[in-house]
């Protein structure tokens, strides 16, 4: 299958999916987080997806690449709120687990998309 849009990448696909988890997920945070990590995941999850497909949407490999790596930076920033989530007793272990499997998934992906792209660029 050749790659018509962003959509069609399966890091999107599935970075959309830990969009869905983490906002299922951050509905059970207390109240009193919902200007604070309710917040900041929601934004940090969101900005993963969004990175991806506005780089996708770039003219230039480097642009791409530059986008792809605000992705891999809030995917990072994602694990991290996790983890306190977990710490907090926002979450149970197992559904921390869980998500981080998604995110270290998707971190991979991210990584072998970044790759592909550096190799055709310096193949030029």
């Amino acid at each position: 299958m050749s790659i018509q849009s962003y959509r069609d990448l399966l890091v999107w696909q599935k970075s959309m999916d830990l969009c869905v988890e983490i906002h299922h997920a951050s509905l059970l945070f207390p109240k009193n987080e919902l200007f604070g990590l309710t917040a900041q995941i929601g934004r940090a999850v969101v900005s993963i997806p969004s990175n991806i497909a506005e780089g996708h949407g770039r003219r230039t490999t480097p642009d791409y690449l530059h986008f792809l790596s605000i992705a891999r930076g809030s995917l990072n920033e994602v694990e991290t709120q996790i983890t306190l989530a977990m710490r907090y007793g926002y979450i149970a272990k197992a559904e921390h687990d869980l998500l981080l499997a998604q995110s270290y998934e998707i971190g991979r992906m991210l990584n072998g998309l970044m790759d592909s792209l550096e190799r055709h660029l310096h193949s030029s």
